[in-house]
């Protein structure tokens, strides 16, 4: 099978899924420098990867709706490809790729496969399931006779993001981070129980600091664990740019979040991860190189509101059920952190 000169990659959404494409990308590079590739992103996401190098961006803007699929369009009038990833199945991103020239059309398997995509792809990725979501992105690369196995991300971070997070945490000060808000909200946990952790880090000499976006819910958010916070930590919301808060990551020794982008953008750079996961599995959309740190109560959930273990799942149930981020407790937190601590060690 020779070579594609060409590729082009669909995948616009969301921050912690387009983190996963980032490795795919560095193997193609790899077996491939001399193709073309195009990746085709969501406008937010751009700013996160937009300056890896080698790589051809267009930018969908999903909010313009229709108007946003035309601009994609026009830019890419008069190319082809001889290959489309398509690793995206929501209905907007199936529509967009039919607006897309190329002669192989790659997609998920049936099992994977939702909302038409099917009618938009002419091979399909193996079929197979358990599989980690960066895991199955990059077998999209299998079809053309490749197999990642290698994880690299290495997404650039500019000298000035280095430099504004070198000022918000110098020296090597033993640094949580925490990252509060999911764009799930019943995968959020409560403030008072992130401001418990946060308190207890800060007792034992950890620096700690918040961040997150500017959107409303972000900054409510911030605001509800500040106010049960008796240690008032650094607080970062909505002062950052995801380049800088990845240069945040990067100097951080912990990130305490949900299932969220700044998860995976944290352990692209490295930094381990005290997840929160009752909603999702950790074992598919956890941080992939780590998931020793993270408090995992999606079983308790599976048998609290469907009754059966969680293998017993179709793989992929989100459980993002009211409540359900109780089930994970301070203590059990606070564990994780300690473990953690001492692993970094600060013990």
């Amino acid at each position: 099978m020779s070579p594609p000169d060409s590729i082009c990659l669909l995948r616009t959404s969301a921050i912690g899924d387009v983190t996963h494409v980032v490795p795919l990308v560095r193997t193609l590079q790899a077996a491939w420098p001399q193709a073309r590739l195009t990746w085709i992103v969501g406008k937010l996401e751009r700013r996160l990867v937009g300056d890896l190098p080698g790589v051809d961006f267009v930018t969908f803007d999903k909010a313009a709706g229709w108007t946003g699929m035309r601009e994609v369009w026009t830019a890419l009038r008069g190319q082809g490809f001889e290959a489309l990833l398509q690793m995206q199945v929501a209905l907007r991103s199936n529509l967009l790729s039919l607006g897309i020239k190329a002669d192989r059309r790659i997609g998920y398997d049936a099992a994977r496969a939702k909302d038409l995509h099917g009618l938009v792809v002419n091979e399909r990725i193996p079929a197979r399931t358990g599989e980690h979501v960066l895991v199955a992105i990059g077998s999209f690369c299998e079809p053309l006779g490749l197999k990642q196995t290698e994880v690299r991300w290495d997404i650039p971070i500019p000298d000035e993001a280095q430099a504004w997070a070198a000022e918000q945490l110098p020296g090597d000060t033993p640094t949580l981070l925490v990252s509060p808000t999911s764009s799930h909200a019943l995968r959020n946990w409560r403030p008072e129980r992130y401001a418990a952790v946060m308190n207890h880090a800060a007792a034992r000499g950890w620096r700690v600091a918040l961040v997150g976006g500017p959107s409303p819910d972000e900054r409510a958010m911030a605001d509800a664990v500040l106010a049960h916070c008796k240690h008032a930590p650094l607080d970062l919301t909505g002062k950052d740019t995801l380049k800088k808060l990845l240069a945040l990551l990067s100097r951080a020794h912990l990130l305490l979040t949900p299932d969220s982008g700044p998860m995976h953008m944290a352990n692209a750079v490295g930094t381990k991860v005290l997840g929160l996961h009752a909603a999702s599995n950790p074992n598919r959309s956890g941080p992939y190189s780590d998931r020793r740190w993270c408090v995992d109560k999606y079983d308790a959930a599976a048998h609290k509101y469907f009754g059966k273990p969680a293998d017993e799942l179709a793989w992929g149930t989100k459980i993002e059920k009211p409540g359900v981020m109780d089930l994970i407790g301070v203590d059990d937190v606070v564990e994780r952190f300690e473990a953690a601590a001492h692993e970094i060690g600060f013990p």
